[in-house]
């Protein structure tokens, strides 16, 4: 599929809106944490295992290709605290998020429910949002520590999704930057799209099936699919 907009039609039968939340709900292009939040998985990496910054950095690397987190990576091989780890990583600047009244706009005119799915925390989560100023909407967030620290893609972080939110799969859209956590969206039946990005390593590969639609800027895309209803 991968059309940019949906088509008038296609997305009636949505009655849930889930979104991941970094480089998803706020657009990485502009507000970039990443950088900040890699230094500090870097350093902790570091200090916890007394490494090198440059091994580090290599460790966190392939944590999180072989986990699909840090955390997971340092929870599985080392027995990190995870609570530890998180408050740690996520004690970030956040000033340089500001209200965004078009997003909230355009989450606003969405009919249904809107979720947050994300493998980060509730705290972290809500304290973005609120300065994006779309926390209103969102009437559930689904965090890692609600997955048992499982993160997406791994199935069992959806499955516990799924039971602890009560969305339907087959009337739910998934926002996620990371095309890769849309597969498994895909397979138990939501409709997904992948918010473009520049991250490393994020888009779908040229044949995939699991992505249906491509948001190269989420705004402009929910406001094009509320025109549809």
């Amino acid at each position: 599929m991968r059309r940019t907009h949906p088509r008038r039609g296609e997305l009636d039968h949505i009655d849930c809106w889930v979104f991941d939340l970094d480089n998803t709900l706020y657009c990485s292009r502009k507000y970039d944490l990443f950088p900040e939040m890699g230094v500090k998985m870097t350093a902790y990496i570091e200090r916890h295992l007394g490494v090198s910054p440059a091994e580090a950095a290599v460790l966190r690397a392939r944590f999180s290709e072989d986990y699909g987190t840090t955390l997971r990576g340092m929870m599985t091989e080392h027995g990190i605290p995870p609570d530890d780890f998180l408050d740690f990583v996520h004690d970030l600047d956040l000033d340089q998020i500001q209200p965004e009244p078009a997003l909230n706009r355009a989450i606003a005119a969405l009919p249904g429910r809107k979720v947050v799915f994300t493998n980060a925390t509730v705290k972290y989560a809500i304290d973005i949002m609120d300065r994006l100023g779309v926390g209103h909407h969102f009437d559930a967030v689904f965090d890692v520590a609600a997955a048992a620290y499982v993160p997406k893609p791994q199935m069992p972080a959806y499955d516990g999704f799924l039971k602890a939110t009560g969305v339907r799969p087959d009337r739910a859209i998934f926002f996620e930057d990371m095309a890769r956590n849309l597969a498994p969206a895909a397979q138990i039946g939501m409709t997904t799209v992948w918010v473009d990005n520049e991250r490393h390593n994020a888009g779908p590969p040229p044949d995939s099936t699991h992505v249906h639609y491509i948001a190269e800027d989420l705004t402009r895309w929910l406001e094009a699919a509320a025109e549809t209803r």
